[in-house]
């Protein structure tokens, strides 16, 4: 498939042939669902945790007499009925990382790629680069371009003075190709992509 190749100024400047097995391809949402499942899951904390009976402060001494007081035998005041005391099968700290297979995630990224093309959510880009770290002007630009919630993708190096200068504009994202990922792709209404980008992801996932 064809796309146009537009510069910063909203001007046409060229062609470029996207590969259809990378931006061609049927768009599966169980795919996507499970790669951003994924995702969040590893970025979750996992450090919620409650306290079992062995770390309640407390006596250990039988609170009364177990027979002849007619009320219900109790071995401690750190058990769970009693106020202050533990929590049965509470959270305790952990990863709530899964495994996804690489095949899997390999064929994700592409399927996110193919959902932003299909969409006619997809921009590229002759190049990211700003001759200064203001962002009125680069702001400007992007909004000349329709973009007011974009992934930027650019090659492995980013320009420094577009980084900066994009940083304080909301709902613009700026990564580098080895950090394209399903989660940001999908989070932003448009996907931008550099020639550079394009010719690098088209090689790793080829």
């Amino acid at each position: 498939m064809k796309a146009t190749i537009k510069n910063l100024n909203n001007e046409d400047v060229g062609e470029i042939e996207l590969s259809d097995a990378i931006f061609g391809l049927a768009v599966r949402t169980d795919l996507l669902h499970r790669m951003v499942n994924w995702q969040l899951a590893k970025r979750r904390a996992g450090n919620h945790k409650t306290k079992g009976i062995s770390e309640i402060s407390g006596t250990t001494k039988k609170p009364y007499r177990q027979k002849g007081t007619g009320r219900a035998r109790q071995g401690s005041t750190r058990s769970p009925q009693f106020r202050g005391g533990a929590t049965i099968f509470g959270p305790v700290v952990r990863s709530h990382a899964h495994d996804l297979t690489k095949k899997v995630r390999k064929l994700a990224l592409k399927t996110a790629l193919s959902a932003k093309a299909a969409d006619g959510k997809l921009i590229v880009l002759d190049d990211a680069k700003a001759e200064t770290h203001k962002t009125k002007e680069l702001a400007s630009r992007l909004s000349n371009l329709g973009l007011a919630s974009a992934l930027i993708i650019d090659g492995a190096n980013l320009d420094a003075n577009f980084v900066k200068a994009s940083r304080n504009i909301p709902l613009i994202d700026v990564l580098p190709e080895q950090g394209a990922n399903v989660y940001d792709i999908l989070r932003r209404d448009t996907l931008v992509l550099t020639r550079n980008a394009v010719e690098q992801l088209e090689a790793r996932l080829k």
